[in-house]
């Protein structure tokens, strides 16, 4: 099953784990422009300390969203390791029933510097105080747990171990991939795929061939859309593309965004991506460059700023 500060070379180790697995801090700026020919190019950032396998809590830091395909969108700490639930545990009111040896196996999660992640609701962060006098991280109420045998990001070694050890989803419950939508608004984003064009080269479209678009006022770390209300009617979000039906995108950070309004978003690289209204046929470019802002996706993710 697959999904802290050391030496210099264990940081650097561990930052090329989470580039590619989880969504790590990046700017727009020219390392985040792509040429018309959608040249890809690395990214990769060091993370915060996380939980060896011993006793001690350890911090969560920032929260983030990673994506499996095996388990959907799953909670992790700052430097994506997997945080998991306990079934013996109780939500209302919190308690941790994983003591003595549990705790070794199962390292509590010290509440007090969370973040929520992008698109959660921090109202779901808490605390219990355990039978040590330890604060311990819930979310949703639950007590917030790594697994010792988790060595890296995106790793979920503990999901399901006993039948009652289970990966968080964002919203507190346990990590479970969602059926996939039948019909509707959900067939819009059916497929990605590669098209190219005189002008923009390769750039992304989605399944009815429609350009796909980027905003700069959004941001990959943490993942966030910034596009909401009248303008999302302009730019309607993409939903949410399995990687099978993704042709030629790149896979890296290939995740989807839990928004505030409650909607999921495909993100290419950890960037938001969305159509726009004003193209009415396949190969439209008429978002390009809008305000200065809007602009057609290379197939790594990047930004295709020319006019």
């Amino acid at each position: 099953m697959g999904m802290k500060r050391g030496t210099t070379l264990a940081a650097a180790a561990i930052a090329v784990v989470l580039a590619a697995s989880a969504c790590g801090p990046t700017d727009d700026k020219a390392a985040d422009t792509a040429a018309p020919a959608g040249a890809a190019s690395a990214q990769a950032s060091s993370q915060p300390a996380a939980a060896d396998g011993g006793s001690g809590a350890k911090p969560a830091g920032q929260l983030a969203i990673a994506g499996s395909d095996q388990l959907g969108s799953v909670l992790t700490d700052s430097a994506g390791l997997t945080l998991y639930r306990f079934d013996k545990d109780t939500a209302k009111p919190s308690k941790s029933n994983c003591d003595g040896d549990c705790a070794k196996t199962w390292p509590v999660v010290a509440a007090g510097d969370a973040t929520a992640a992008a698109g959660m609701d921090p109202a779901l962060l808490g605390e219990v105080v355990r039978s040590d006098g330890t604060k311990q991280l819930t979310v949703a109420g639950w007590p917030a747990y790594r697994f010792n045998k988790d060595a890296k990001a995106g790793d979920f070694n503990g999901q399901g171990v006993g039948g009652v050890w289970f990966a968080f989803a964002p919203d507190g419950k346990k990590a479970a991939k969602a059926a996939p939508a039948a019909g509707g608004a959900a067939e819009a984003g059916a497929g990605l795929s590669v098209a190219k064009d005189p002008k923009l080269g390769d750039h992304i479209v989605d399944g009815k061939g429609m350009t796909v678009y980027r905003f700069k006022p959004d941001t990959a770390w943490p993942m966030v859309s910034k596009c909401v209300g009248d303008c999302l009617a302009k730019w309607p979000a993409v939903p949410p593309v399995d990687k099978a039906n993704a042709k030629g995108i790149t896979e890296r950070n290939y995740l989807v965004l839990d928004r505030p309004d409650g909607k999921k978003q495909q993100t290419v690289d950890c960037w938001p991506v969305y159509t726009f209204s004003g193209d009415k046929k396949p190969g439209d470019i008429n978002g390009q460059g809008v305000g200065g802002t809007w602009y057609a996706v290379s197939p790594d993710g990047k930004l295709i700023t020319v006019q």
